[in-house]
């Protein structure tokens, strides 16, 4: 057993225990807008724009409940990137304040829901979602996934008020930008595959991720060793954003599966400002980065497991288990 599976058992137990917390902090109403059964048809169903979604809103907390259910969020990403995760929450609030709109602190527009019963051995899942945030976990046992998982930030940069020059997501743009800059021209018209970026990444919100419908730009294979370890780096941004138990499972799966197969693609401009988009794919994920909105100062970046998205793999296990 690797280290990263002897380790999920814990942290598979402090999600219990954490969601177990906040609904006992609910009252009755409050528990039944925030549950619902691990089985609903919409389980699929998820999005990163802004608008009402299931569950129950952060801004109906108080802080004790705010506070837990933050501390469940914290849970389903790394301690690294936890901070950012929340950051994505504050950065909301903030650009309604830049809107000219006076949003008190704590009215958050983002909603938890807890699916299943977390007291059975039965598997059960919670989502944290919202403008720019959308974290899917399911938990079988003590094993867990975590993604479809997007993170977004509008503005990336602040450039005006209190909170000038916040920017929460710089790894995303730095690594990417990294890579292409190291590329040598041959390898370059490879791995730019248009002029032009898309307006926006190119999966959506599909609830089966397709691989084909993003370009595949440069193989891993074809590059150079310090390229590859800079294409690493940018892979690891994203695996990343899961708690470290699972990042490294995930991390294992990609090179067990052949990093060889690894690809690049970059679309748009290299000129800071202007519009660009970059996308990561390989046997076992889906990574897409895009920067065009609000003169590129707008990111939208989700991470798809192919194997994991909702728990594909991990529920086909357990149902094949029960029926033995």
């Amino acid at each position: 057993m690797s280290e990263a599976l002897e380790h999920l058992p814990d942290l598979t137990r402090r999600m219990a225990d954490t969601a177990g917390r906040l609904l006992a902090a609910l009252t009755p109403d409050q528990r039944r807008a925030a549950t619902a059964d691990f089985d609903i048809p919409e389980h699929r169903e998820w999005r990163y724009l802004p608008g009402e979604r299931p569950g129950l809103p952060l801004r109906d907390l108080d802080d004790e409940q705010q506070r837990i259910a933050l501390e469940l969020l914290d849970t389903g990403v790394s301690a690294d990137r936890a901070p950012t995760a929340r950051a994505i929450i504050e950065l909301d609030r903030i650009r309604r304040q830049l809107a000219g709109r006076e949003v008190p602190p704590g009215q958050h527009n983002f909603w938890v829901r807890v699916l299943g019963d977390i007291s059975t051995d039965r598997p059960w899942a919670w989502r944290m979602n919202g403008h720019h945030l959308a974290v899917h976990v399911t938990v079988v046992g003590d094993t867990l996934t975590v993604t479809p998982n997007f993170f977004g930030a509008e503005p990336a940069t602040v450039l005006e008020g209190p909170h000038e020059g916040m920017r929460i997501m710089p790894d995303e743009e730095e690594f990417g930008r990294a890579l292409l800059a190291n590329l040598d021209p041959s390898q370059r018209e490879v791995a730019v595959t248009s002029d032009v970026a898309p307006d926006d990444i190119l999966t959506r919100t599909d609830p089966l991720v397709d691989p084909s419908a993003v370009p595949s730009g440069l193989a891993y294979g074809d590059m150079t060793g310090d390229q590859r370890q800079l294409l690493e780096r940018l892979l690891r941004c994203y695996l990343g954003r899961a708690p470290g138990t699972h990042a490294a499972l995930c991390w294992q799966d990609a090179v067990e599966a052949g990093l060889e197969a690894v690809r690049f693609a970059w679309a748009g401009s290299d000129v800071r400002g202007e519009g660009h988009y970059y996308a990561l794919t390989g046997p076992t994920f889906l990574v897409e980065y895009d920067n065009t909105q609000d003169d590129a100062n707008h990111i939208h970046s989700v991470w798809r497991d192919l194997r994991r998205d909702w728990g594909q793999d991990i529920l086909a296990a357990h149902y094949a288990a029960d029926h033995r």
